[in-house]
This record gives C-alpha cells, sequence and structure tokens, in this order.
C-alpha cells in the first residue's frame, strides 16, 4: 500500500512546498496537487521536483484547461524535470470549474477525457498527434489545404510511458478509467462502493482494456488520523468540513458528482440536506448536517488497530494507495504512524 498527500488548493505554493518536502521525510510516497481556481497545478510540481528527491508527484489536470497537446507537453516537462517521479493525473471537473472559471461550455466529458489520454501516450512515443475528439488533430489529406504540417513532440518525458491516473466518480468516467488509465482516484472510496455502485462500471471498463496496460491502481484519499483524544475529534471535524464542502458546494443543485457518489453510498438524504443549505448560503448548517455515520465511512480515523483493519479491506477491495488529505489535524505525524502500519 503506498501512501500519498493531497495538498489543499487554497494553501500558499510555499507552505505547500515546505509540507511536501516534510512529508517525503516522514514516508510518504506521492503528492497530490489539486487545481481549481487558485494557483496553477504545474508551477508547483516543478518546484516540489527541484526541492524533493524520491517522492512521487501529481496533479489532477482539468481537461477542458489546456488542449489535449499541451497537457502531454506539460505532463512530460514535469517527468524530466522529476527525474521520472511524475504522475500524470486527468479529470473532468465540473460545470462550476469550467464553466464559472474557465468560460468553456462542459460538453463531451468522456471526449474529452479520452482524448487527452490519447494524445498525451501519441505525444509521448513521438508520434504524429492523430486523434479524434472533440479537439480532433487530423492529419492534412494533401497539399495545398491550408493545413499547417502535422508535428511530432521534439523531446520526451523522462520515462517512455508516465502513468496516467484518471480522477472519476460519474459511471462513465469510472468505465473509461478502467478501459484507459494506470490509476483511477474517486476521491471518497470505501470499499462497499468499490465492490457495489461502481463495480459495473469497473468491470464493463475492464473488458475494454488493453493487457499490456497491465493492472490497474485505485486511490482511497481521506481525513486521517491513527489513535484517539483530541486529535481524532479534529479530525472528525475537519471530515465533517470536507464532506459538506464537496457534497454541498463543488456543484450545482442540477448537477454535483460528489452529491451523486456519496448518495450512491446510502447516503441520498443526507447529501440532499447537505446540499439544501449548501446551497441555501448556510455552510455551518451544510456542515451539521454530516452525519457520525457519513464521517465514519468516508474518513479513516481509530485506533491502530482499527485503522489497520481498514486499510486492509480497501487493500481486498483493490486500493494500492491511501491518500491523506491535507486537512488531516498534523498530517505528517499521521503519515509517519500510518508508515509504520503499512511496513509492519
Amino acid at each position: 500500500m503506498r501512501i500519498g498527500l493531497s495538498l489543499d488548493h487554497m494553501a500558499h505554493p510555499r507552505a505547500s512546498l515546505d509540507l511536501v518536502a516534510r512529508a517525503e521525510a516522514a514516508g510518504a510516497d506521492e503528492a497530490w496537487i489539486p487545481e481549481t481556481w487558485g494557483f496553477d497545478a504545474p508551477s508547483l510540481m516543478g518546484a516540489i521536483a527541484a526541492r524533493t528527491e524520491r517522492i512521487s508527484i501529481g496533479a489532477v489536470l482539468p481537461v477542458y484547461s489546456r488542449s489535449p497537446a499541451l497537457i502531454a507537453q506539460t505532463i512530460a516537462g514535469a517527468d524530466a524535470l522529476s527525474g521520472g517521479r511524475a504522475i500524470g493525473g486527468l479529470g473532468t471537473s465540473g460545470p462550476q470549474v469550467v464553466e464559472g472559471w474557465h468560460g468553456v461550455a462542459f460538453d463531451r466529458p468522456l471526449g474529452e477525457l479520452r482524448e487527452a489520454i490519447t494524445a498525451c501516450r501519441m505525444a509521448w512515443q513521438r508520434e504524429v498527434l492523430e486523434v479524434d475528439g472533440p479537439r480532433p488533430i487530423p492529419l492534412p489529406p494533401g497539399e495545398g489545404t491550408g493545413m499547417g504540417r502535422p508535428l511530432r513532440m521534439i523531446t520526451r518525458p523522462e520515462r517512455e510511458r508516465v502513468p496516467i491516473v484518471v480522477a472519476a466518480l460519474a459511471p462513465g468516467g469510472v468505465r473509461l478509467a478502467a478501459e484507459l488509465a494506470d490509476g483511477w482516484w474517486p476521491l471518497f472510496a470505501t470499499p462497499e462502493a468499490i465492490r457495489g455502485p461502481w463495480a459495473d462500471a469497473l468491470a464493463r471498463g475492464a473488458e475494454r482494456r488493453d493487457a499490456a496496460l497491465g493492472p490497474m491502481g485505485i486511490m482511497a484519499s481521506a481525513v486521517c488520523w491513527v489513535g484517539d483524544g483530541e486529535g481524532a475529534e479534529a479530525a472528525r471535524a475537519a471530515a465533517r468540513r470536507e464532506i459538506a464542502f464537496y457534497v454541498g458546494s463543488m456543484g450545482s443543485r442540477e448537477r454535483n458528482f460528489y452529491r451523486d457518489a456519496v448518495s450512491a453510498m446510502g447516503f441520498a438524504a443526507e447529501c440532499a440536506a447537505i446540499a439544501d443549505a449548501a446551497l441555501g448560503g448556510r455552510p455551518r448548517d451544510a456542515e451539521a448536517e454530516v452525519t457520525q455515520a457519513m464521517i465514519d465511512s468516508l474518513a479513516l480515523v481509530g485506533a491502530p488497530d482499527q485503522v489497520a483493519a481498514r486499510i486492509d479491506a480497501l487493500a481486498d477491495a483493490g486500493v494500492t494507495t491511501v491518500v491523506v488529505s491535507a486537512a488531516t489535524p498534523e498530517p505528517l505525524e499521521v503519515i509517519a504512524r500510518l508508515r509504520a502500519i503499512v511496513d509492519a
């Protein structure tokens, strides 16, 4: 089981850089940088590459914010700077970010995602980009068409194959991840959800998977705490805030992928109440609607033997990486404690 750290999308990049450097020393295997409507992620990827020696560096880039070719270039650059430690995270994000920040219609999300994955793998092999999708790059049919000459990437990433992780919650995205990606990150993941609501999408995607890709890894992220007392209470409070934010505020009343996923885990009534409060401008009320059962399911908080049992259950469901949320109290201490559990 690998251990990752997911950074706070609202944190200053210098603070995040220092945190990752210390997380590497504490035993973290991966650092993940979100990109919403604050600082960009690739700048921090480069800084982390220069500051660290071992830790893998990933960022979930929204596929609407860059052309497929630029996505390939960005990940290749991070891989070269880090000496082969980059992970290409890709996701569709949602209408709030895509339309409300980038000013791009949230259209054909699966086509955008498939196109970006295809372009990355073709570019890194220095093949001419000939991809079909929402932003197709066709080969010119002949002379005199006015089209530019088809290009190959003039540089390469450090490795011929940089791992691609797809962040997805909706069934279509989960199917695409199981078909094409090296890893899948559903954010809120439980063993029951992997075997239940997501099982059909995972199976259908796996049927179309090229055997040469090998098995797909699965990531699960959570607010964590190993132990009890004040730390456990602080972690549960942080989990309450994080669940309320994603379920209530990361989308509209009509479309919120996080809310849909958590609702399918058996919390439909709770999610509806959280959304009503959050979208009504009452964030504290939204947090109050997060139940203890939701926290127990979506956070990773408890005594060492309880956390170890939860990690074993996640591993049995196919999870290969546990990602500690930066909202976790004392995340470096938690990483060290998780490292001891995983290595035992």
